[in-house]
């Protein structure tokens, strides 16, 4: 008889997939297996987790019943297989080496915020890892921006070269500490460390003075770029205006709005005004980005106090508050570091206008070279780029608008299995995505493909994701524009290629997200997109079905002076929209924003109609009402005409609206034209806030009123006209008390940052 045979003893195999590496799963079940007394084996393998268990089946029954109501923060189980094998006899339970064979897990945990613990061990003088840039354990730090590949094992991260020492390999193999097994575990002794260098290279310090000379330089009001979890960020004390005016107009950012990293929560509260949603994401493992409404204190001078919102977010009334979500963050905003600690920073992404966020020094001194005085840089190495995430509060939900660091590469999982396939996405925000089997699995946000660079970012990613996942996609889903970057790739790539109609795929990832199924009516609202009639669309109901979509209703098109000049410049868009009822009798007009030498080159082309594409989007009608009010004519980032009007409209509680026409054509048409001539005769007469309202009334009244006639109990919100929590509140709201069923974007961006997703899906449906 086998030594320890027991005819009362069972050998279980279990086999489990979801977000199970990389958080200390492989530790949580030593410590069960233990506790319940089994023998056996845990590893990481290609998929997820094995686990082989040999005791008592009584005991074996506790352990699953722990499995499934115990896991580790941050893990959860999408499948778990049991297997009944022959009694292997076991002599203890052990973490085996990981298995890099069979199929790739869709489960990556991304890169998580530092925990209490790691903060607490940085802040005490007794622990060693006091003050250590790099202090992580098996609840928090890089995950996916280190990964070469899976199964996840220090090996085939970027800590390979850093070999543990005997203190941290002590820590590794105590069972009952939190670093047993933590794979990016490391200290003073045997990590990665800090260097500084000056703009040109030169090395000035390292390790810990490396630290407090860049915090000195900061509060000199140098800009100082660092390297943090998914790229560098380039970092001004934010309570200095020259400093911040100095970044501003070093990166060619005139009036954009910057971040601010603040040390704590209680100076975030000081700042802005914070709910209970906004703090748990703001406070959230994802660390994101939160746009939050500032306090009128924000400007005051005091020991809280920022650049005025002037230097910092012109114009606007939202600041982007993020916490420190590294140990180096901390440790720069510590206040037991140096005598006069730093408290806020403008922390925005190491990039070159329309460029992909830097990786490495190399990149960083030569793409940051006239910007950047210093760099605090350190050598763990960043295999990935992923810039910081933005999220804002729409409709009492917490709704990703940038999608990256701490959320990629969290799966959408669908209800069936997809064969291998690519989505491209569009131009603008763009992410692409890969099906793996049940699961879409969405990149990191690229950004604009206009320059060299994020095209070969781009190209990059798609090499990283296939490899990755060990996928080879049969077809290509990508924007009916042909002109896209993506769309070219799809046509040169030799892959069978499937194009999907922009607003139909914005509509579809917001379905993806939510796991619904057609019939649905999708309404996509933004700035355009191609439609299948070659025109630009932007404001459309689509009746979504089985077999695609049907265009059931847009906005009366007009034309745009200029065609992509008119989106930076909305100007042009009023123009356009006044032409439509005017004719050149609006040429007679006081009060047009333009040269006299400009009006008449713009009166030839309308007359003409040279390079004026007509569009129905929703996005110029905002940028068009916005210059009719005197808030915005020029655009100086996407959006902004459209924000400030979305602000002006927050001011008033009117219920008012104006009217509108609906027409019936072969598809509806709304007719803005009375909308406009009310708006115009309010002008000289109402306050701004009031217009900028009842405008907003309106377009959640003609919401209503196509969802009525389209009779589709389900309603889909998508498309970048619903980053505006005003209309996307006051839309959501009308619907849902009409008896609709509201569905609007969450984890997905609702602008062009989804296309990829809604692509893909529509590969379900269109072929």
């Amino acid at each position: 008889m086998t030594k320890g045979f027991n005819i009362n003893k069972e050998h279980l195999k279990i086999n489990i997939k979801g977000f199970v590496q990389g958080l200390g799963f492989r530790p949580f079940i030593v410590r069960l297996a233990r506790r319940h007394q089994q023998k056996g084996w845990v590893a990481n393998t290609n998929s997820g987790i094995t686990i082989d268990i040999e005791g008592l089946p009584e005991h074996q029954q506790d352990f699953i019943d722990s499995l499934n109501n115990q896991l580790p923060p941050f893990a959860k189980i999408e499948s778990l297989t049991i297997t009944r094998l022959p009694q292997a006899d076991f002599d203890d339970f052990r973490i085996k080496a990981s298995t890099a064979d069979g199929t790739q897990s869709a489960f990556v945990l991304p890169d998580i915020a530092t925990c209490p613990d790691c903060i607490r061990d940085i802040s005490d003088p007794a622990s060693r890892y006091y003050q250590y840039p790099f202090t992580s354990c098996c609840h928090c730090g890089p995950r996916y921006s280190i990964m070469t590949r899976q199964p996840y094992d220090r090996s085939r991260t970027g800590m390979a070269a850093f070999h543990i020492c005997r203190e941290c390999g002590q820590d590794y193999q105590a069972i009952n500490n939190r670093r047993f097994h933590a794979q990016t575990i490391a200290c003073p002794n045997c990590g990665p460390s800090l260097s500084l260098l000056d703009e040109s290279g030169n090395f000035l310090a390292e390790k810990h003075d490396a630290l407090i000379t860049a915090i000195d330089l900061l509060r000199a009001g140098k800009i100082v770029a660092i390297k943090g979890i998914g790229g560098y960020q380039l970092l001004v004390d934010a309570t200095n205006r020259h400093a911040v005016e100095r970044l501003r107009l070093r990166k060619h950012r005139p009036q954009k709005p910057f971040a601010l990293m603040v040390a704590d929560l209680a100076t975030a509260q000081q700042l802005c005004m914070i709910n209970a949603l906004e703090q748990e994401a703001l406070s959230s493992a994802s660390a994101p980005i939160v746009l939050l409404n500032a306090k009128p204190i924000a400007t005051d001078v005091g020991a809280t106090s920022v650049a005025p919102t002037s230097a910092v977010a012109p114009g606007s009334n939202l600041l982007g508050i993020m916490l420190p979500y590294s140990p180096l963050h901390h440790l720069l905003l510590n206040k037991d570091i140096v005598a006069q600690p730093l408290h806020t920073l403008v922390a925005t992404s190491g990039n070159r206008q329309n460029e992909p966020i830097c990786i490495n020094a190399q990149q960083a001194l030569t793409r940051l070279a006239g910007i950047a005085d210093y760099f605090l840089t350190h050598n763990r190495p960043i295999l990935r780029p992923l810039d910081d995430s933005i999220v804002r509060l729409i409709n009492d939900k917490i709704t990703v608008l940038r999608r990256a660091r701490g959320y990629t590469p969290l799966p959408i999982t669908l209800k069936t299995a997809m064969p291998d396939t690519l989505a491209v996405g569009g131009q603008l925000k763009n992410t692409i995505a890969v099906s793996h089997g049940p699961h879409i699995i969405l990149s990191q946000h690229l950004g604009d493909l206009d320059s060299e660079a994020t095209q070969q970012q781009f190209q990059s990613t798609l090499t990283d994701l296939q490899d990755f996942y060990q996928i080879a996609p049969t077809r290509i889903m990508h924007d009916l524009h042909s002109g896209y970057v993506s769309s070219r790739f799809a046509a040169n790539s030799g892959t069978q290629t499937v194009p999907v109609q922009h607003h139909y795929a914005h509509s579809l990832s917001c379905m993806a997200e939510h796991g619904l199924e057609p019939p649905a009516l999708g309404i996509s609202w933004d700035g355009s997109g191609l439609g299948t009639d070659n025109t630009l669309w932007g404001g459309e109901f689509l009746l979504i079905n089985q077999q695609g979509f049907e265009r059931y209703a847009h906005f009366a098109p007009f034309l745009l002076p200029g065609g992509h000049k008119a989106i930076q410049e909305p100007r042009r868009a009023a123009l356009g929209l006044l032409y439509e009822i005017f004719a050149d009798r609006v040429f007679d007009r006081k009060d047009l924003p333009f040269s006299a030498q400009e009006l008449n080159l713009l009166q030839s082309a309308l007359s003409r109609q040279l390079n004026c594409p007509r569009t129905t989007s929703a996005g110029r009608l905002f940028d068009a009402v916005a210059s009719l009010l005197g808030l915005c004519h020029i655009n100086h980032y996407e959006g902004q005409a459209a924000m400030a009007l979305e602000m002006s409209a927050a001011l008033s509680a009117s219920g008012q609206h104006y009217d509108f026409h609906i027409k019936h054509e072969a598809a509806i048409v709304i007719d803005w034209k009375i909308t406009l001539e009310q708006l115009l005769d309010d002008i000289p007469h109402s306050p701004v806030e009031l217009i900028a309202c009842k405008f907003h009334n309106t377009l959640a009244e003609i919401i209503l009123a196509i969802a009525r006639r389209a009779g589709q109990k389900t309603v889909i919100l998508s498309g970048g006209c619903f980053q505006n929590t005003y209309l996307t509140a006051n839309a959501a709201k009308r619907l849902k008390s009409s008896g609709f069923d509201v569905y609007c974007h969450e984890k997905i961006p609702p602008n062009d940052g989804g296309l990829a997703l809604g692509q893909l899906y529509a590969a379900k449906y269109i072929g």
